[in-house]
């Protein structure tokens, strides 16, 4: 029977039971509910004082008052800054998650070393790794003068109350599933801590104006371990990217309340640490050999910058029953539908072919502009016949075989004339504005015909 005020918590989706069963009705997870004390209590609360006196009520204000943010405070290590939305906010608290082994701990500590030496009082609190650890990894990144304060603690009242005594700009919790708090009873890393432990730190944040950066660990799915109540605490979320076997490393913004939640940062890993790529363009499209068939260049948009990348296709004759698709860096859904119109409006046969495609790079495009190059691409490698070497492909597909125009062409053709580009296949509303030739399609049967019969004009 359960006792007074008991609630029971799933343990993979945070969703709270009033009596213990073997399986979560929320997520159909089995043996995950785990009983909590004070269920009553809100998401991130602790237990409140003993004798404890009544509170007056909450004074409300209008909208008319002008409030002057204060200064955003500049780590220094400018991708991050980008993702952030010009600089970290003080107050604010950011939540980094992403792979094991991707970086996440590196990039941190580079950020904090980086604000440090501008100026910013900045602590790095470690719940993994001993103190000597995180100097050793320091030492290797040549940041051993950088005047970060280091700490190793999982202990959340004593975090709180070292973080009171002393003033900082800049906290790094590494990590957040590691913390714990001695009034509840569940272990580190359980809904219930991982809850309490982000919403007294998001509350110190918010009231000693202090930016406090959490890092996240992330399932075998890529979602945020815990409960997703964490999420909606924090300012921002931000995930660190990286595709095994390659250096590059992507961060992404998937919310941010003080900046665009589209930005990126790029950056390279390197034996000393994360390498800032000021230029992604560049290094995603590689060296400037002769294109081969099946490979088209992506004019895209990251954010605020235009991203230059390769898709790569690859057509070839199946020897089994049923053709694979295989695809690396895009959507698969995306690249079915690709399929099917080119099939169903322009001709092609697919049925038994085997269709492989991949972004170059390891980067992962989302945006819906990148359908036409990646039609162009299967098409170029069905017909064997090569994009021209000078050429930029982008433009968003309908089902109806139309190809739509997409936001900020200009933007798009001036970064591919700016690295030797001379020609786009886009959509037919696109105007070249003296940048370069433009060959417009207007329909993807359009576009599949010019690469067919290499008709450029």
């Amino acid at each position: 029977m359960a006792r007074d005020g008991a609630t029971y918590a799933c343990q993979a989706c945070g969703a709270v039971h009033a009596k213990w069963s073997g399986r979560c009705d929320a997520c159909g997870a089995w043996n995950t509910l785990v009983e909590e004390l004070g269920g009553g209590r809100p998401p991130g609360a602790l237990a409140p004082a003993r004798g404890a006196k009544a509170r007056a009520g909450i004074a409300f204000e209008t909208l008319d008052v002008v409030t002057i943010p204060p200064p955003r405070l500049m780590t220094g290590v400018e991708e991050f800054d980008r993702v952030c939305g010009g600089g970290v906010a003080p107050g604010s608290a950011i939540l980094v998650s992403g792979d094991p082994g991707v970086g996440k701990s590196t990039l941190l500590l580079q950020v904090c070393a980086s604000a440090s030496m501008n100026g910013a009082r900045t602590a790095y609190i470690s719940g993994e790794e001993a103190i000597d650890q995180v100097r050793g990894r320091a030492h290797r990144m040549g940041l051993a003068d950088a005047p970060v304060k280091l700490a190793a603690e999982t202990a959340l009242r004593d975090i709180v109350e070292g973080l009171k005594r002393e003033p900082f700009d800049l906290v790094v919790i590494d990590s957040i599933q590691t913390m714990w708090s001695d009034q509840l009873e569940a272990g580190p890393g359980s809904v219930a801590q991982v809850r309490a432990a982000a919403g007294e730190l998001v509350r110190l944040a918010k009231k000693r104006g202090v930016a406090v950066i959490l890092v996240g660990h992330v399932t075998k799915d890529g979602q945020i371990a815990g409960p997703r109540v964490v999420e909606h605490m924090v300012d921002a979320v931000l995930s660190f990217e990286g595709e095994r076997g390659y250096p590059f490393r992507i961060l992404r913004a998937g919310k941010n309340r003080f900046g665009a939640t589209d930005e990126i940062g790029v950056f390279e890993m390197s034996d000393i640490g994360l390498r800032e790529v000021k230029n992604p363009s560049a290094l995603f499209l590689g060296d400037a050999g002769r294109r081969a068939a099946g490979a088209a260049v992506f004019a895209g948009i990251e954010g605020s910058r235009p991203v230059l990348v390769e898709f790569q296709a690859l057509v070839a004759p199946s020897s089994y029953g049923t053709p694979r698709r295989a695809v690396v860096g895009w959507d698969s859904g995306r690249l079915a539908m690709v399929l099917a119109v080119l099939e169903a409006r322009c001709g092609l046969s697919f049925g038994q072919r085997d269709v492989y495609l991949n972004v170059a790079g390891g980067l992962r495009i989302v945006e819906p502009a990148a359908d036409l190059a990646a039609a162009a691409a299967l098409a170029s490698s069905a017909f064997d016949e090569p994009l021209p070497q000078d050429c930029v492909v982008f433009g968003e597909i309908s089902l109806s075989g139309d190809v739509r125009s997409v936001g900020r062409m200009e933007m798009r053709m001036k970064e591919a004339a700016k690295l030797g580009f001379g020609s786009a296949l886009a959509p037919s509303g696109a105007a070249d504005a003296g940048l370069m030739k433009v060959s417009g399609a207007a329909r993807l049967a359009d576009a599949v015909r010019r690469i067919e019969q290499q008709d450029w004009t």
